[in-house]
């Protein structure tokens, strides 16, 4: 599956619009990240464990738009982008993390 950002892909010629496709992705991020996201945000510095979270949602999200894609015929997908959306679960302080992947499903000659 061919993805880009831009609306057209250089030297190739879009032949059919397939429609909008989405990958989304919620990933819990579990207490012992948060504290230790924490103990970073006080002292500075990078949080690795947000990292690695937010690296792993974002693959996971273009995953599932790819296999939305494929699923109604198409080879390629322009104008991808991505969205990421922190929640907070209430009072409890659990975080949890979207991302959503999104771009229109093109066949491509």
């Amino acid at each position: 599956m061919l993805l880009s950002t831009t609306t057209t892909i250089e030297g190739k010629k879009i032949a059919e619009y397939r429609g909008i496709v989405f990958g989304e992705v919620v990933n819990g991020i579990d207490f012992t990240k948060d504290i230790m996201a924490s103990i970073i945000n006080i002292a500075g510095g990078r949080s690795e464990e947000y990292e690695q979270e937010i690296i792993d949602a974002r693959a996971d999200a273009i995953t599932e738009m790819s296999k939305r894609a494929e699923k109604i015929g198409a080879n390629a997908i322009v104008g991808v982008k991505i969205d990421y959306e922190p929640i907070s679960t209430g009072n409890s302080g659990a975080s949890m993390l979207i991302v959503t992947a999104s771009g229109t499903a093109v066949v491509l000659e």
